[in-house]
């Protein structure tokens, strides 16, 4: 234990020297170690991590115009696109416009033609009532005829 009272006396007598600063040899060789550091640092470290980054952004700005002239393209094919699609729906109203009338045309004709069997059906069915209207009279006149000379026969006869 003496010993170690005897190297704290020791050392509490020694004189200190220098405060904050001590203006001797160390100070010049640490301003070369900082400016040797930062010529390192710079060479080792701060110029490829800038080269990097510079690259990055170059990267990120060709990126951007190629996306920005594909986006350019793309409205210009939609618009194409919408303005072909607007073109087809029109032809196609007009196709079914058109298919309408010539439908309604056709079924206005085919009624028409039905109109007309129908008319002539019923002109013929007429016509053969009558004639067998004819006919019965003309048998009911034979028959009339027949009864009448019978029943004069027979009151004749009587």
């Amino acid at each position: 234990m003496h010993i170690l009272i005897y190297l704290l006396s020791t050392l509490s007598e020694t004189p200190n020297k220098g405060g904050l600063f001590d203006f001797n040899a160390t100070l010049p060789l640490m301003g070369l170690q900082f400016i040797a550091l930062t010529i390192i640092l710079n060479f080792l470290y701060y110029k490829p991590v800038s080269n990097v980054l510079d690259n990055r952004e170059e990267y990120i700005r060709n990126s951007l115009t190629s996306a920005s002239a594909f986006l350019l393209k793309a409205n210009e094919l939609t618009q194409t696109y919408e303005f072909e699609l607007a073109e087809s729906r029109k032809s196609a109203q007009k196709i079914i416009k058109s298919a309408q009338e010539d439908a309604q045309s056709i079924v206005s004709q085919k009624i028409k033609e039905a109109q007309k069997d129908s008319e002539k059906l019923l002109l013929n069915a007429y016509n053969e009532l009558n004639i067998q209207k004819e006919q019965a009279l003309r048998s009911l006149e034979i028959q009339i005829d027949v009864l009448s000379d019978q029943i004069q026969k027979k009151l004749l006869d009587n």
